[in-house]
């Protein structure tokens, strides 16, 4: 027999799902008639054990069943940047004596992938997003009924769609910093690598890279510049085509992060390219990658805060549920190594 959903109780009282997570959260929105109604339709169906019910001293109705949040994620595997930011959220979670469910997207979305049922039957309270970057799969997550919160999103949806919080990590105003200490010292061509429609971050970086050149009154060579759709398994096969496709090199490569910053550099050191007059520069100051980490120029994102605010904004909306999601963008820190002055 299947296990009891949020839907079935909304389908047997002919309400909408949000009105049942409302009722069964004891959030504002819906009657204490209704709540009473949704409690004991979720008892019947054994969607709650009788024993999850009491009542406080005003008589009115809660449960006693311990919150969950789901931290949903993509590739996890893929950068020790996203493991500490979730190993921050399950602390501060733990903390706050809330369960934190870990709750895997595929990378590629197909037709007729659907979310995982944990995050649409009731199972969760709300839902933390970190680096989905598919605009379909953030179109359905903007449905769930719950508080949500999205550390970044895609340019192609406004962060008014989301339904949720947004936490930028800020990019455009740091990575101008880099590119006009550049151009100040001389250094004219510049090339930015990265996929520019993939994040929202990497599109304000971008963005300040142009602007440190409009501010300047230069224009940047578009042929130094890698912004297109950089695949999964084939990120250095692209940027190693795209540099042998260069007749010469530019001044410095100002990169969207230090996970690309590191391809060129392999390049660099497999080609036995002279690179003494070329400046690398990165973003995130990312340990992981050995052959830049410590070494170049970078913007430095603490993790460990990004959880904690990620866990405060998921709980601030838990407890105000009607108030509207806001947009916050975190500053960065220019981390200057091996630069010209």
């Amino acid at each position: 027999m299947n296990k009891p959903k949020m839907q079935d109780i909304a389908d047997a009282l002919s309400i909408s799902r949000i009105s049942v997570w409302k009722a069964l959260n004891d959030r504002p929105g819906v009657s204490d008639d209704l709540r009473e109604k949704v409690l004991e339709k979720a008892i019947q169906i054994g969607y709650l054990k009788n024993t999850e019910r009491v009542f406080d001293n005003d008589a009115k109705v809660n449960t006693t069943a311990s919150r969950t949040i789901a931290a949903v994620v993509s590739r996890p595997e893929s950068s020790l940047f996203w493991m500490q930011i979730i190993h921050q959220i399950a602390k501060e979670l733990s903390g706050n004596n809330i369960n934190l469910m870990y709750t895997y997207m595929p990378a590629h979305h197909k037709d007729g992938d659907t979310l995982p049922s944990v995050l649409s039957d009731g199972s969760v309270s709300g839902v933390i997003v970190l680096n989905i970057y598919s605009e379909a799969q953030l179109k359905m997550l903007t449905e769930l009924p719950c508080p949500k919160v999205f550390l970044d999103s895609v340019p192609s949806l406004p962060v008014y769609s989301l339904g949720g919080d947004v936490v930028i990590i800020e990019g455009r105003s740091a990575v101008e910093q880099i590119t006009g200490r550049l151009l100040d010292s001389g250094r004219k061509n510049l090339g930015f690598v990265g996929d520019i429609l993939y994040a929202q971050t990497n599109t304000d970086r971008f963005n300040g890279f142009i602007d440190a050149y409009n501010k300047r009154g230069l224009k940047y060579d578009e042929k130094f510049c890698l912004t297109g759709k950089l695949h999964l398994d084939t990120h250095y096969q692209q940027i190693e085509a795209f540099l042998k496709s260069l007749k010469t090199l530019p001044d410095g490569f100002v990169c969207a992060s230090d996970y690309i910053a590191h391809f060129i550099q392999r390049y660099f050191t497999e080609h036995k390219i002279d690179q003494s007059n070329i400046i690398l520069t990165g973003f995130d100051n990312n340990s992981e990658y050995t052959n830049v980490a410590g070494k170049i120029t970078t913007v430095d994102v603490q993790t460990g805060s990004m959880g904690e605010r990620l866990v405060n904004k998921i709980m601030f909306a838990l407890n105000h549920p009607n108030l509207p999601p806001e947009v916050s963008y975190v500053m960065t820190k220019v981390l200057y190594r091996s630069f010209p002055n």
